[in-house]
């Protein structure tokens, strides 16, 4: 099992709620705008010392909400996780961020009951921010849908993020997402940010793409207008 590391206590990761935060390497997604991007494509990754992590969760764990498992993708590892799952799930909740394209992997994990909270990214137009082909990115969509549908069927709680992007129409396939979501869950918006805050996989595609400005508001406007709970993160400062 690859990782870049954890951190034993963390209060950006899951929105309202102090984690326990390990990033697992690898991930099936190659998103321009992707600052965990070394972690994704397995750089600077080393094989997790599961006793260690155990040991430092085990004595965190009154300071904290969740194990929150992020990455890259974790499913990309997602029978290792499985067996670390197995044997961290009576110490904390699990929550996991999967940006929900592994439909197969997912529905085991939801099967087992070891996940108790998702976290996923609504990318769109998915072409884009999938940063693949036109047809690999659409397949990749539709089985986006049907993790959303999937986790809804579970009734998982769930915080669907969205990233913001400049200089696109991103409102209708928000629109299609949230017609596959029926289970707790919660927006937060989050403005793409790159040079010099982030170093993103593609700083050409940040430049004309990242920091966007009125997209935020408008689409906190309309979510709010058809009564979803709505945050948003201010990477401005």
């Amino acid at each position: 099992m690859l990782t870049s590391g954890w951190k034993t206590v963390s209060m950006v990761d899951v929105h309202g709620k102090v984690t326990f935060t390990l990033w697992l390497c690898g991930c099936n997604l190659k998103c321009p705008f992707c600052h965990n991007w070394r972690v994704a494509e397995g750089r600077d990754c080393l094989p997790l010392d599961r006793v260690t992590l155990l040991d430092e969760l085990s004595s965190s764990s009154f300071l904290v909400d969740y194990f929150h498992i992020t990455g890259g993708e974790p499913l990309m590892q997602w029978a290792e996780l499985s067996s670390l799952l197995a044997e961290s799930e009576e110490l904390l909740p699990i929550s996991l961020n999967t940006n929900l394209t592994l439909v197969g992997p997912m529905e085991r994990l939801l099967k087992a009951e070891f996940v108790d909270h998702i976290a996923t990214d609504l990318k769109a137009p998915p072409q884009e921010l999938y940063g693949l082909p036109q047809e690999a990115s659409k397949h990749l969509w539709e089985l986006f849908l049907r993790g959303l549908d999937l986790v809804s069927d579970y009734g998982i709680p769930l915080e669907l993020r969205i990233p913001v992007a400049r200089g696109f129409e991103q409102w209708p396939w928000i629109e299609e997402g949230l017609k596959h979501v029926r289970t707790d869950f919660y927006v937060v918006l989050n403005p793409l940010v790159g040079a010099p805050l982030t170093s993103p996989r593609d700083g050409a595609w940040c430049s004309e793409h990242c920091w966007p400005g009125e997209e935020v508001e408008k689409l906190k406007e309309k979510l709010t207008e058809i009564g979803i709970k709505v945050h948003v993160n201010d990477f401005s400062e």
